[in-house]
């Protein structure tokens, strides 16, 4: 498996820093190990960089608009598992869901310990059951684990599923999903009855903080469990030394983009040498940007079916029933 000090020894040889065979001196491996992570952060504000959604899972509290999300927020999943070296064996997901970059806490956990990536469990909480891997190796016996969300850049898109009875009784794995809008801050200053109760939310307005981020819904939920789907930030390299797992085209991008960044590090003023480079990293982030891209989705319902307003009692705008 590829680790950074590969990447970084292969982008010190393409702008001529090392010849071959030579592998890089321990200042200089950090120096671009850095550069390496600060890359990696700017990418995860490049939408089209972006190879994962994650889906994030909630139950609504009655009476409550406002969620915090991030590390010790107050959306978050709660696991039984235990953890071999970097493996991570999830038996039930009680609360919430899995997804990657999820900072895990417990009972012997050790700080910082992150999912970084996926096994034989599938995430979410439907397939949810299997093994995942932990950035930190450690022994953790079975418990109880807290997982806390990545605090998101934005929000996507998202959904809400509510109840449904028959007869009065819930119907096991029952439930309805309505669309949830997503508003930008004008939007949500323009709702004139901020307070208004509601059967279920029907828009979410969403405040990115430092640490954490704000979700605020609309209107004042009774019921349902939340599903926002938000880009997945990218991981930081913990070790140089540190396998990586990712899909298949990054590893060119990462070497030639890194190479692209410590040019003016090391002095390399040559044109030719810099149009080369460039366009070998321009060409790299090009295609995954292709593979990301999503076509434009186009409605296969009948015209007959999508003229009039949706019948919805929870979305005054629209009219209701």
């Amino acid at each position: 498996m590829t680790q950074p000090i590969d990447i970084i020894s292969r982008a010190l040889k393409d702008i001529g820093a090392l010849e071959a065979g030579e592998t890089p001196a321990p200042a200089d491996a950090q120096d671009a190990f850095d550069m390496l992570n600060d890359m990696v952060d700017q990418w995860s504000n490049e939408q089209m960089m972006v190879f994962y959604k994650t889906e994030i899972i909630f139950t609504l509290t009655a009476g409550q608009t406002q969620y915090t999300i991030g590390a010790g927020g107050q959306i978050n999943g709660t696991i039984t598992g235990s953890i071999s070296g970097t493996t991570l064996t999830v038996t039930d997901v009680s609360d919430g869901a899995i997804a990657l970059g999820m900072t895990l806490t417990g009972s012997g956990v050790a700080a910082g310990t992150k999912i970084t990536g996926f096994k034989t469990g599938a995430g979410g909480n439907v397939n949810s059951d299997g093994t995942y891997t932990v950035n930190i190796s450690q022994t953790v016996a079975s418990t109880t684990i807290n997982a806390y969300y990545e605090r998101p850049l934005s929000i996507n898109s998202a959904f809400v599923r509510v109840n449904t009875n028959s007869n009065g009784q819930p119907i096991l794995n029952g439930g309805l999903d309505y669309p949830i809008t997503i508003l930008n801050l004008e939007n949500y200053e323009l709702i004139g009855l901020k307070t208004l109760n509601g059967p279920w939310p029907r828009a979410l307005y969403y405040q990115p903080g430092e640490s954490l981020g704000t979700i605020t819904v609309w209107p004042n939920p009774s019921q349902g469990e939340m599903h926002i789907f938000a880009d997945t930030l990218f991981q930081r390299f913990t070790n140089i030394n540190d396998e990586i797992v990712i899909p298949q085209g990054y590893i060119m991008a990462l070497r030639w983009c890194l190479a692209e960044r410590l040019m003016p590090m090391y002095g390399k003023a040559s044109p030719t040498q810099i149009q080369m480079i460039n366009g070998f990293a321009g060409h790299a982030k090009a295609t995954i940007k292709r593979t990301n891209m999503r076509p434009m989705q186009v409605a296969r319902f009948d015209d007959s079916l999508i003229v009039g307003k949706r019948a919805d009692a929870g979305w005054i705008l629209t009219g209701g029933f």
